[in-house]
């Protein structure tokens, strides 16, 4: 029986990208185009039909790239990114980029009311592929006793002798910069989820800062929203100005 053409392409595709590493970026539609010799419309009819299977998938901004199961992470309550991945089933691992004691930027100053903090910036890995980068602030006399070797190991969460009372977190879209491609292996201008959390103790003082990024074709939230009186808005939603 004769094949179609654009079944050939996606057969085609899928021995390519059967083995490629979750989240690897494939040409565009119009280097394909000109590999394969044909249109726009039946290239894309390939990448639909290799799709349909799970194997790939699309994000505006960012492209096709090879599909798989994205790490997710709940907001129900406080926890470590490391607990959630490993509650998965996925290995955890977190790589320090920078580790120093400096003065405090202004945004930090103000939430922290510190002159002087430390400042810790990672990559989280699961199953060995960047996932999140995430920049620590905490005031430097509560980090003082805090070594590189110790926010390697362990989260800031069992490294404070501070009672946690909890934290809010802001979640917002962004695009990939130069360093954050470089960090978590995605081109430049890909799209992120970008976000503040501020933790505090029981007395209300906030302890750490800390701004997460995620790619965020590798990443998802999961609320769950309890019932409460109808709305037209939901819960947590606030306009940006």
């Amino acid at each position: 029986m004769r094949r179609i053409r654009y079944q050939e392409i996606a057969d085609e595709l899928k021995e390519r990208f059967a083995d490629a590493p979750v989240g690897s970026v494939l040409p565009s539609e119009s280097e394909m185009s000109a590999e394969f010799a044909a249109s726009r419309v039946t290239i894309r009819r390939a990448l639909e039909l290799v799709r349909e299977e799970g194997l790939i998938a699309a994000r505006q901004g960012f492209g096709w790239y090879v599909a798989g199961e994205p790490v997710q992470q709940s907001l129900q309550s406080l926890g470590t990114i490391e607990s959630q991945v490993e509650g998965v089933g996925k290995l955890s691992e977190r790589k320090i980029e920078e580790f120093a004691f400096e003065d405090a930027p202004e945004r930090v100053r103000r939430i922290l009311g510190s002159e002087q903090v430390l400042r810790v910036k990672r990559v989280n890995l699961a199953d060995g592929e960047p996932f999140a980068v995430v920049t620590v602030w905490c005031p430097a006399d509560l980090g003082a006793s805090l070594s590189r070797r110790d926010v390697e190991r362990r989260p800031f969460y069992e490294l404070l002798d501070v009672e946690l009372r909890g934290a809010t977190q802001t979640i917002g879209a962004d695009i990939a910069s130069p360093d954050d491609a470089v960090l978590l292996d995605i081109p430049v201008g890909a799209p992120l989820l970008r976000c503040q959390r501020v933790t505090t103790d029981q007395s209300g003082r906030a302890l750490l800062m800390s701004e997460h990024v995620f790619a965020a074709h590798r990443t998802e939230f999961v609320v769950d929203l309890p019932h409460s009186e109808p709305s037209m808005t939901p819960s947590g939603l606030r306009l940006v100005e």
